[in-house]
């Protein structure tokens, strides 16, 4: 829904952070598109390229916890009402809804109407038992998400989403769930640490600026899973994080390029002083991903919020 397009991008651009999106640079166009009050469109190219690690690093670990719980929830006639906030191309759901046994039906929430389309096009159709999973697309704004457009939610799930919000969004978002007594599985939100070898006498200054870049404008940043923690806990949800860590190597360089260069370019967007040295570091950077002998442990962090049922769930 407004933050986070397969993650937070969501509107908030991640501000060329880590999880960058790429502007589009041409591509259909969205109804109001060159206005300044059009959502930014990223794209699906660079969506698509860090899908597989996305589902690579989700923690499983969280699964059986929610399962439990769903399985203890009202059940529906058509099934499970899962809402996808942020939902960029529907990665989340490609992954997540073949694990889950049951009818599904998934309301996918993005600012963005071209990846809503995607998303809707690319939905996967069964769960994990044959059961059937339908979707349904809507555009919107987070911060605006109310209790109401989460009524008769049995799940919210978003990816990459938590550490684009601002403290006031992600209480609105706590709100929402806890209003609606659905748990929700937030995934992909960045920890602040990243680990690069060989290493790099710049890493950690790298490392520093791209942070304080993540919480400039009010945003969280690496304090995300905390304060997210906080909040849910706040409305009386049992709160469960786990590691979900990027893990780049040969394999992935192409993640790998095109994350670097919008990690490095974030820190110098915040610290300009790190200009050149910086694009030393980054020149020489590619270059090792290029010959495959760099590695990236990129950390972030899972949460799922448990929030106590309602007699607005079902």
């Amino acid at each position: 829904m407004g933050r986070g397009t397969d993650g937070p991008d969501g509107s908030a651009v991640e501000r060329a952070t880590l999880r960058l999106r790429e502007p589009v640079a041409a591509g259909p166009a969205t109804a109001g598109a060159g206005r300044p009050d059009d959502p930014p469109r990223y794209a699906p190219a660079w969506l698509r390229l860090r899908e597989p690690a996305d589902a690579a690093a989700r923690a499983h670990d969280l699964l059986d916890p929610l399962r439990i719980r769903l399985a203890n929830l009202p059940s529906r006639a058509d099934g499970l009402v899962v809402h996808d906030l942020g939902c960029g191309t529907g990665s989340m759901g490609r992954w997540l809804a073949p694990l889950l046994d049951g009818a599904q039906h998934w309301v996918l929430h993005d600012r963005d109407p071209y990846l809503l389309h995607f998303a809707a096009v690319a939905a996967p159709r069964s769960a994990a038992d044959g059961s059937r999973v339908t979707v349904e697309t809507r555009r919107g704004d987070l911060a605006r998400l109310t209790p109401d457009a989460l009524a008769g939610a049995g799940l919210v799930t978003a990816s990459a989403l938590l550490d684009v919000l601002t403290a006031g969004e992600l209480g609105t978002l706590a709100a929402a769930c806890a209003a609606a007594g659905c748990p929700a599985l937030l995934t992909l939100s960045v920890a602040g640490r990243v680990e690069l070898a060989p290493a790099h006498p710049l890493d950690a200054e790298i490392t520093e600026a791209f942070n304080d870049h993540q919480r400039r404008t009010g945003l969280l940043g690496p304090d995300a899973v905390t304060s997210a923690a906080e909040a849910f806990a706040a409305h009386g949800a049992t709160v469960r994080a786990h590691p979900s860590p990027w893990r780049l190597g040969p394999g992935e360089a192409a993640l790998a390029e095109q994350w670097l260069r919008g990690w490095v370019g974030a820190a110098v967007e915040q610290r300009p002083g790190l200009r050149e040295p910086a694009g030393r570091y980054l020149a020489e950077r590619l270059a090792a991903c290029a010959a495959g002998e760099l590695r990236v442990v990129v950390h972030h962090t899972d949460l799922l919020a448990l929030c106590r049922p309602t007699g607005g769930a079902s």
